[in-house]
C-alpha cells in the first residue's frame, strides 16, 4: 500500500526532508515545486539551517497551501525544558506563517527532563489550538511507551536505513500499534544488493532502498532530504516499485552479507 494516513491526511508514503534548505527565493520556489510533484509531508526542524528551513516553507506557502499538505517540525533538541519548547514552538509558528503546526515532534529526549515534562508544553500548544498532533523523535521503545502515555502520539522519527537497522524494534512496534514511522536519513548508507537489484527494475539504488523500506513496515513513511526537484520526482517513483520476496529478502540480510 502506498498510502498512509499521517497526522489526518492520508498521503504518499515518501516525504521530504529539509534540513538543508534556506530561506531564499529558489529555497522557496523548491518547496512549492515539491509539493505540486506530489509531497505531501514536509518535515522541518527548529534548528535546521538557524531557523531558514522553516522560514523558507512559510514564505512557499504565505500565498496558499494545499488541504491535504501536513508540515512537521522539531523542538527540544538542545534543551528539552518545557520553557524552551514553548518558547521554540512560538518561534516555529512565526516562520512557518501559521496559527497551527500540523505536526509538532519533541526532538530528542533529554536526560535531565523527563519525556512526559518535555511533552506538557506541546499538550499545552496542542490544547490552546496551536499544534494540531503530536510526535515522538530519536526515542526508544520504552520512551515510546512512556510518551504514548502522556499524549496521543501521531508519528515516530528516527534514523533507519538498510544499514543502519538498530531501531527494528522501535519500527515493530510503531507498526504494532498503528504509529507512523517516519526514518530520516534512509539514503545515507549503501547495500552492496543495491546495484544489481536496480538494474533488474531499471530504477535508482535510492528507489530500491525506499521501496525496501515502504515495505519494511505497513507504517513507514521516509523523508530523503534533497534540493532538487528531480530527486522529489524519483524519489516517489520509488512507490511504483514492487520488490520481489528473495529481493526484500536479500537487501534485509544486511550490509556485512557475502
Amino acid at each position: 500500500m502506498t498510502i498512509l494516513r499521517i497526522a489526518g491526511v492520508e498521503m504518499p508514503r515518501i516525504g521530504l526532508g529539509t534540513n538543508r534548505l534556506e530561506n531564499t527565493e529558489a529555497g522557496a520556489a523548491f518547496i512549492r515545486e515539491a509539493i505540486e510533484a506530489g509531497i505531501r509531508l514536509i518535515d522541518t526542524a527548529h534548528t535546521y539551517t538557524g531557523g531558514e528551513s522553516e522560514a523558507a516553507i512559510g514564505a512557499a506557502l504565505a500565498a496558499g497551501r494545499p488541504d491535504d499538505l501536513v508540515v512537521a517540525t522539531k523542538g527540544g533538541l538542545r534543551d528539552a525544558r518545557p520553557a524552551t519548547i514553548a518558547a521554540e514552538i512560538e518561534a516555529s509558528r512565526r516562520r512557518l506563517r501559521t496559527d497551527t503546526i500540523d505536526l509538532y515532534y519533541l526532538h530528542k529526549p533529554s536526560d535531565d527532563v523527563a519525556i512526559e515534562q518535555s511533552l506538557e508544553a506541546i499538550t499545552r500548544a496542542q490544547d490552546a489550538g496551536h499544534v494540531r498532533h503530536i510526535g515522538l523523535s530519536q526515542v526508544d521503545v520504552p520512551q515510546l511507551e512512556r510518551g504514548r502515555a502522556a499524549a496521543a502520539v501521531a508519528a515516530v522519527q528516527h534514523h533507519y536505513n538498510l544499514a543502519h537497522r538498530e531501531h527494528d524494534d522501535l519500527v515493530d512496534t510503531c507498526a504494532a500499534h498503528g504509529i507512523p514511522f517516519v526514518p530520516y536519513f534512509p539514503l545515507r548508507d549503501d547495500h552492496p544488493a543495491l546495484g544489481g537489484i536496480a538494474e533488474r527494475h531499471g530504477a535508482t539504488p535510492a528507489q530500491i532502498t525506499l521501496a525496501w523500506l515502504v515495505r519494511r513496515s505497513p507504517t513507514t513513511l521516509p523523508i530523503p532530504g534533497t534540493l532538487s526537484v528531480g530527486h522529489v520526482r524519483e524519489n516517489l517513483g520509488a512507490l511504483d516499485i514492487a520488490l520481489t520476496e528473495d529481493e526484500f529478502a536479500a537487501l534485509a540480510e544486511g550490509p556485512d552479507m557475502d
